[in-house]
């Protein structure tokens, strides 16, 4: 399919992509930075961002910034928009083949030097088991390698929800964060290692992990926020957003908030064990956080915040998350939230690994 892309005419040196596959939600999508990597497509909270650009203005943004976020256009990658369009309402969505034939086409059509690809597996993704994602992740691998791109695989486990928010707004909030270097801990660890997997491919780096602690400093030190800021601004969000957004205290007023907030309470005493993070996202997409179908509106200020994630105690009464919508809940929504906890009066807890393999 990469036949019918448009190939850019750029030569950038260096040029890296990053691509998560198979989340049902993840805000571990923010901005992907040359040397650190934290993105989330914000033109949704409708801030001015433009992801639609020229092949003119991309290259101008790469030399000018070191980064970019854009969709497919007219001109670039048109096929595989069509197709993923088809994709979205015949349910052919998690289809291998079409993974592998969207995500593939455009990364050739970027010639990028190096790819990394995040395949996740577990409830809250389309590959349900460690199995069907290291075959997925093993056939993107190869091919990727084949047209001659440096392609790197990691499978990340998504049984539970990764961070501490669902829903728009709230996960580029968190993104933000976490370009603070105060993000939650698995979003931290899953971006540093996805960065540093990057560096390393480019021989930027000795070791993956050398990596992982340069993608650390940058976001630590403010140089991945400076640059998410400027880039922001070269894709159309106005200076005094971008500045408040990405600025050294975090000020996210002008981002759309909920009307109400209800809390969540335990059921019982105990070790949060386990968060079914399938149950999470069909409710925020009930709350209007998704689409079920192209053209359906999304309500960008819903979602849900969790106040203690998988491996914390909790109290009965205490809560543990908080719905954040704009109209009466849906009935039974909020005891669903609740059975979607297990919680148990136990000390001991052994927590699954969240990058569970690396291909190459």
């Amino acid at each position: 399919m990469s036949c019918h892309e448009a190939k850019p005419c750029w030569r950038i040196p260096d040029l890296l992509a990053k691509k998560s596959e198979g989340g049902i939600f993840s805000e571990e999508e923010i901005a992907f930075i040359v040397r650190s990597v934290c993105d989330r497509v914000i033109d949704d909270c409708q801030l001015g961002f433009r992801a639609s650009m020229s092949e003119r203005e991309i290259y101008d943004c790469m030399n000018s910034v070191g980064c970019c976020i854009v969709g497919q256009t007219a001109d670039i990658v048109p096929a595989d928009r069509r197709m993923y369009a088809a994709r979205d309402v015949t349910s052919t969505v998690p289809s291998m083949p079409l993974i592998l034939s969207s995500i593939l086409s455009k990364k050739a059509a970027e010639s990028p030097k190096a790819l990394v690809l995040d395949v996740k597996f577990g409830r809250g993704a389309f590959m349900k088991t460690r199995e069907e994602a290291k075959k997925l992740g093993q056939k993107m691998v190869d091919v990727g390698n084949g047209v001659g791109m440096r392609t790197t695989a990691l499978l990340t486990a998504m049984d539970v929800p990764i961070g501490k928010t669902i829903g728009n707004a709230l996960e580029v909030r968190e993104a933000l964060d976490c370009l603070r270097g105060q993000g939650p801990p698995d979003l931290h660890q899953l971006v540093t290692n996805l960065g540093g997997e990057l560096l390393y491919s480019t021989g930027l780096v000795e070791s993956p992990s050398d990596g992982v602690r340069e993608i650390h400093e940058a976001l630590v030190s403010g140089d991945a926020r400076a640059t998410f800021c400027r880039m922001l601004q070269k894709q159309g969000v106005p200076t005094a957003v971008a500045e408040s957004l990405c600025g050294p205290m975090p000020d996210y007023q002008m981002l759309p908030s909920a009307k109400y907030v209800t809390p969540v309470p335990a059921h019982s005493t105990g070790l949060l064990v386990d968060v079914d993070s399938l149950k999470l996202a069909m409710l925020s997409l009930a709350l209007g956080a998704g689409r079920t179908k192209v053209g359906d509106p999304v309500n960008h200020a819903v979602g849900i915040v969790l106040l203690k994630v998988v491996g914390e105690r909790v109290r009965e009464g205490e809560a543990w998350a908080e719905l954040h919508h704009d109209t009466p809940l849906p009935e039974g929504s909020l005891q669903e939230v609740q059975l979607s906890a297990h919680i148990q009066n136990t000390f001991s807890f052994h927590p699954v690994p969240l990058i569970a393999a690396k291909l190459v």
